[in-house]
């Protein structure tokens, strides 16, 4: 037996055998191992409605890219979304994106790194930036008429520190997978694809606690230790994600119809100072229980929230300047938050973690949904002592693409 194979065995990269040999945690059974690692052989279909990687159930990783146009002709941007659709749609089954040459002399088509891998439950996410329509005042691909009022760059929010190199963009790509090799090698591809006609501008990438670690798939936790992604609407209700998700007939132009909008936001946390902070005062920033996610004043992680129940001292259990409190707001603003942390090593400038959250929200209208909610918080939200929004960029998710199309279709027609 190879030492890939025993690693496939181990079911967890070898890591769980080495921690149940030193008494850490249990020696993990064949059937164990199995049960562990089957998440990882489904396949999550590229084509349909909508595209995937928005209601699809969070995966460990995400890669995150950001892309500029270089191209000034229509026709390679058309081009470009149509190679792209059929690399997607075979990255997606586990394939590579072409077949290997048979002249040694030329580069593989594939870059080969997940060759053996199965797709992970990658899905790729396709959208495009306000700056695709027009961009110093030039209408660059005769698409100006075509622009959604909603997409527009983000207003400046109070204490925003937003920096070049993690803001703005043409297109997006965003790859979820359960593994993090897997989504790397989507994104690496699909540009190399590019190459003539788009450049990266900027790239992060995020994970979350892994399905292994977490068998029962409670909400994940952020590098505040705290919950995140309570409050969501419900995915598998079809009401809400039309309600809240998904662009309609009427709210724009038709091309945008089952698509949906994606902010980003890269918010570094200062983790060290959060570390010195009392839990009763981390509860108290939040609003919630650390340990069980439930409202402060409250039982239960998805119990709704009780804004006016007090405490013995006649405050409000969950503070006024609490994120809970500022970010649900009179309930009636919700977004579709699919979050990952990073770590990104350390921050020169500081000498301290360079870590915190990429925070990905989808929504059927930013300027009733994400602008307003964020407004709340970049006031008085009392995490803001402890975070500073880094990047910033906002994009519109294409429709889903049917068997036979591409990607931007219905934009480009």
């Amino acid at each position: 037996m190879s030492r890939r194979d025993i690693l496939k065995t181990a079911g967890v990269g070898g890591v769980g055998v080495i921690l149940g040999a030193s008494g850490l945690g249990g020696i993990l059974t064949l059937n164990e191992s199995k049960a562990a690692t089957s998440n990882l052989t489904e396949t999550i279909p590229f084509y349909g409605e909508h595209q995937s990687g928005i209601t699809t159930k969070t995966q460990n990783h995400v890669y995150f890219a950001s892309l500029d146009v270089t191209t000034t002709k229509k026709a390679e941007v058309i081009q470009l979304f149509k190679d792209w659709t059929k690399a997607a749609a075979l990255l997606a089954e586990g394939k590579a994106v072409g077949e290997l040459s048979s002249n040694e002399f030329l580069p593989p088509k594939d870059t080969g790194e997940a060759a053996g891998l199965s797709s992970a439950n990658l899905t790729i996410t396709f959208g495009v930036g306000p700056s695709l329509f027009v961009k110093n005042n030039e209408d660059r691909f005769g698409l100006k008429q075509k622009q959604p009022k909603e997409l527009v760059d983000l207003p400046a929010f109070p204490l925003d520190a937003l920096e070049e190199a993690w803001t703005g963009g043409d297109i997006c790509i965003q790859a979820c997978a359960d593994d993090v090799q897997v989504a790397f090698h989507a994104v690496r591809n699909l540009i190399r694809i590019a190459r003539g006609k788009a450049i990266l501008r900027w790239a992060q990438t995020g994970f979350q606690r892994t399905k292994q670690a977490d068998p029962k798939s409670g909400t994940p936790r952020n590098l505040f230790g705290f919950k995140d992604g309570t409050a969501n609407p419900d995915v598998k209700s079809e009401k809400e994600m039309d309600e809240h998700v998904w662009v309609q007939p009427g709210d724009g132009p038709d091309w945008l119809v089952n698509g949906s909008y994606l902010v980003v936001r890269r918010i570094q946390m200062f983790i060290e100072v959060w570390d010195r902070t009392t839990l009763k005062e981390q509860e108290k920033t939040f609003g919630r229980n650390r340990d069980s996610g439930a409202p402060l004043g409250q039982k239960d992680e998805f119990e709704k929230l009780n804004l006016e129940k007090k405490n013995a001292q006649g405050g409000f259990h969950i503070p006024e300047d609490s994120h809970t409190r500022l970010s649900h707001g009179d309930g009636t603003q919700q977004i579709l938050r699919r979050a990952y942390s990073y770590a990104d090593g350390m921050d020169v400038k500081t000498g301290s973690f360079d870590a915190g959250l990429l925070f990905l929200c989808f929504q059927r209208a930013p300027s009733k949904q994400f602008i307003p909610i964020q407004t709340r918080l970049a006031k008085i939200d009392k995490l803001n002592e402890y975070t500073s929004h880094r990047g910033s960029a906002l994009f519109a998710c294409l429709p889903g693409a049917k068997q036979g199309g591409y990607i931007g279709e219905t934009l480009f027609h």
